[in-house]
């Protein structure tokens, strides 16, 4: 009887979808882009309401990550580790902006509520209801949407990661909204004053 030779094939890599991901991302895939926050936004999410002890600003500081993922994505090299690793060194990064922002605020509220009372004045609150006034007038005559999103912002104490969710529209569009409604809405005020000082 004659023995065959059982010659071994090597085994054919298979390849890692978590890699193609991070590849795909690196390379400004758009798709790559949100299948990787579908990913791992969970991971960041959890970490920073860990730290942070605050869903709604968990949620905004998740997307400031992936924001600032996305910019820059070119500093990520496949090479030097895992994608995930990368995302989690950003969010502590984040996580440790808005703990630093919160205590800036703590301080300011603290400092604020150290001034002593002063009693109105009648003049300053004639001159405020003027202000609203004014205010209401000329966010009247803004555009729609940056009057849309102003209004939400002011009355509605709304973050424009949050305004962006209620409008649907991206943060990028909100933010452009937000900036040249105040811009505008800058200037006309600055225009109403001088006529009164006149």
């Amino acid at each position: 009887m004659t023995a065959f030779a059982v010659t071994e094939v090597p085994p054919v890599p298979v390849p890692d979808p978590e890699d193609d991901l991070a590849l795909r991302f690196a390379a400004g895939d758009e798709g790559g882009l949100e299948a990787v926050y579908r990913r791992w936004a969970p991971l960041v999410l959890s970490l920073a309401r860990q730290s942070l002890g605050d869903g709604a600003e968990a949620e905004d500081v998740t997307q400031t990550v992936f924001l600032a993922a996305w910019r820059g994505r070119h500093g990520y090299r496949p090479g030097r580790g895992p994608l995930p690793a990368w995302l989690v060194g950003i969010a502590r990064r984040k996580i440790a902006d808005a703990l630093s922002a919160r205590a800036r605020r703590a301080d300011a509220a603290a400092a604020a509520a150290r001034e002593p009372v002063r009693s109105p004045d009648p003049s300053c609150a004639q001159d405020a209801v003027l202000n609203r006034v004014d205010v209401t007038r000329e966010l009247g005559r803004l555009p729609e949407a940056q009057r849309r999103v102003l209004c939400l912002a002011f009355y509605g104490d709304l973050t424009q990661t949050q305004i962006a969710h209620v409008t649907g529209w991206p943060l990028g569009t909100v933010k452009s909204h937000a900036r040249r409604g105040l811009l505008r809405l800058g200037r006309s005020l600055d225009f109403e004053a001088a006529e009164r000082a006149r």
